[in-house]
């Protein structure tokens, strides 16, 4: 009997997944909702029967599990980059053009695919087995959804080979099918509850539900797009062979994708795809391109934290009429001072528009937008909403006139616009409640302060509990005022109290740059500390003094001597160092820097070295030399670690002195 039950409970297993893929990844279901429903039921009267025979990829697994508390973090292998914008022609032509010209080539060969307006999410499989999902997060870092994202059936739980990879990472799109959406809203005011704006809306929400088991009500889907790392997979030479791999081991695939050359085949796609939009059975925002062949985009690389080799071509954006009923001012994370139109509700884009950005002060002008005016309203995908345009004057009193406030709405500080910056900006930023989240975790960075153990999540708790309101804050908590947060043991309190402790003990540079200072990285932070040796003669430099520091300029010296113009920052500079942060004033200074052996070289460091990298850029600056990112004929030296790349062959074709890093270590005195 028991032969007999495993035997039919693996037929099960096998012919309802044969259906999922049927329905979600072909289009082309072969029995109805009550057939499926009748299978699924056996199955699991069967695994009831006999617990030992249920197992982790049985389709009886997506029904949801227990409720958690909430999502763990989870660090992607490799990060889930964005991809650079399109919205016209001249864009696109203008990526080929680039393409060409970074692989000297007359004609390159592109995979092009749909932008699906979903959720980005990240499944690993390990042995060929469903194992975690995560959201894309910050690209660096997402939440684990692994539970919820068993629940989406076109999601594979065991990859279909008989030679699975050991380790699989599948990247793509949890998004709602518009039948699933209809339904869905169908079921929700038959209840009588409110219906859901657009399918992504719901998607998104659907995800992030603690509860699997709601997830599961609604009817969610996948498509692969590509992978991240990987382990024992034969890796093809082409994205579009990737995807028909992805296809092969189980998972969705958009069908419509097509290999094409040059511009003009892309924009041949382009226009097939905006034709085909309306009726498609999921929300698509545009296109993206991605060069085909592996080899190619890896001699492309990255530009900050998107390839080279990919562009997103979105549609055009969507728009409509209606009132601006006032414009409100919003202060932003790092202080800037936004204008946000308060508008009459208005339907755009799929989702209904109560607020849109006026971006800054000189858009309002330019555009002559007054308050009462009819205008356009534009919305663009995920792009914030914006007010386009004015399509109808309202009566243009002299009261509906914006002007910018002198003072932040938030913290009363003063807000200030520089001569050549479009936008204005709080400068309380020490102190400034908008500010609160940014300025903390900046300050507690490891290039700033470095304290160790205080990450987003505590600094969220320890802002939104009123436990701390500005940096100086934080080296009067104690461990048990940590204790009682949230998922905040003793011990883990204890540890970061230590790191608060640790870092009481600083040098100047950390400490100017930890301030935020607009305009100030890490390099003119050391560069202030070296020139003027004590952080009351950088205070109370004027603007002439501070431009006397190198590099420094007349808008850097005005962000400078604007933050300390400030009182409330001076208070908290004050509260800081009455909390015992310290550090040995005159260190660092020009004169001591000036007889070291990199005394006033500039040095580029390239390749690997068995020291960190920040390592080797502190013991530069401390023998007097400048650190720069890239080689130039004013470069004094060029420290080649293990497979240094291109820098090293610009030092060699300019004649720039290059140390391996023996050579290097030798002249600092370390070996």
């Amino acid at each position: 009997m028991a032969g007999r039950a495993a035997a039919r409970a693996k037929e099960l297993r096998r012919e309802i997944e044969r259906h999922n893929r049927l329905y979600y990844n072909e289009a082309d279901p072969e029995v109805s909702d009550a057939e499926y429903d009748a299978l699924f039921r056996e199955l699991q009267q069967l695994e009831a029967d006999h617990p030992e025979l249920a197992t982790p990829d049985s389709p009886t697994q997506r029904v949801g599990s227990a409720p958690s508390e909430g999502f763990e973090e989870v660090a992607h292998r490799v990060a889930m980059l964005s991809l650079a914008n399109a919205f016209g022609d001249e864009d696109v032509t203008a990526f080929d053009r680039r393409v060409r010209e970074g692989l000297n080539a007359e004609s390159v060969e592109y995979s092009c695919e749909l932008k699906f307006d979903g959720l980005a999410i990240t499944l690993s499989y390990e042995d060929g087995l469903f194992v975690q999902g995560a959201t894309r997060g910050d690209g660096a870092v997402g939440e684990d959804v692994t539970a919820n994202l068993r629940t989406v059936r076109s999601i594979p739980l065991r990859l279909e080979t008989g030679k699975p990879p050991k380790l699989l990472e599948v990247r793509g799109e949890v998004l709602m099918f518009r039948r699933d959406f209809e339904a869905l809203n169908r079921r929700a005011e038959a209840a009588g509850e409110k219906a859901f704006v657009n399918p992504r809306n719901s998607a998104t929400g659907a995800l992030r539900q603690l509860d699997p088991k709601l997830t599961a009500q609604r009817r969610l889907s996948f498509f692969a797009y590509g992978i991240g790392a990987h382990d024992g997979f034969a890796m093809p030479a082409k994205h579009s062979e990737l995807l028909a791999a992805l296809g092969e081991l189980g998972f969705p695939v958009a069908k419509d994708r097509r290999t094409v050359k040059g511009a003009e085949g892309l924009l041949a796609f382009y226009c097939d795809i905006a034709t085909k939009r309306p009726k498609l059975d999921y929300d698509i925002d545009g296109v993206v391109y991605k060069v085909n062949a592996f080899a190619q985009q890896a001699s492309l690389g990255f530009v900050s934290r998107a390839p080279r080799w990919a562009i997103a071509h979105k549609f055009p954006a969507e728009e409509a009429t209606t009132e601006l009923l006032g414009i409100d001012i919003q202060v932003g994370r790092t202080g800037a001072i936004t204008p946000v139109a308060r508008l009459k509700p208005v339907f755009v884009g799929g989702t209904t528009i109560v607020n849109a950005t006026l971006h800054n002060e000189d858009e309002i002008r330019r555009k002559e937008i007054w308050k009462r005016d009819t205008v356009v309203v534009r919305r663009a995908g995920d792009v914030i909403p914006e007010v386009a345009r004015v399509a109808k004057e309202g009566p243009r009193e002299k009261s509906d006139w914006f002007t910018l406030p002198t003072q932040c709405p938030i913290c009363g500080s003063a807000i200030a616009k520089g001569e050549d910056e479009a936008v204005a900006r709080c400068t309380g930023g020490l102190f400034c409640p908008a500010q609160r989240k940014q300025a903390l975790l900046h300050f507690a960075g490891r290039r700033a302060m470095n304290i160790e153990n205080l990450g987003d999540k505590l600094v969220e708790q320890l802002v939104e509990g009123g436990l701390v309101r500005t940096p100086a804050d934080l080296y009067k908590l104690g461990v048990a005022k940590l204790a009682e947060l949230e998922r905040m043991a003793e011990k883990s309190a204890q540890n970061v109290v230590a790191g608060i402790e640790k870092s009481r003990d600083t040098t100047l540079a950390r400490f100017i740059y930890a301030l935020g200072i607009r305009n100030v990285g890490e390099t003119t932070s050391k560069d202030l500390a070296r020139h003027f040796g004590s952080l009351d003669k950088l205070m109370d430099a004027d603007v002439e003094a501070l431009q006397g520091t190198p590099d420094v300029g007349p808008i850097v010296a005005e962000s400078i001597a604007r933050f300390f113009a400030e009182k409330h920052n001076r208070e908290v500079v004050e509260q800081l160092r009455a909390a015992g942060v310290h550090w040995k004033e005159g260190e660092g200074t020009a004169e001591k820097a000036s007889t070291g052996p990199f005394a006033g070289k500039i040095v580029v460091l390239t390749g690997t070295l068995s020291i960190p990298r920040d390592d080797a850029k502190a013991m530069i600056e401390e023998a007097g030399g400048k650190i720069t990112g890239s080689v130039s004929k004013k470069t004094d030296y060029v420290v080649a670690g293990a497979e240094a790349g291109s820098k090293l062959d610009k030092a060699q074709e300019l004649g720039v002195a290059v140390l391996d890093e023996k050579q290097f270590l030798t002249m600092l005195g370390k070996k």
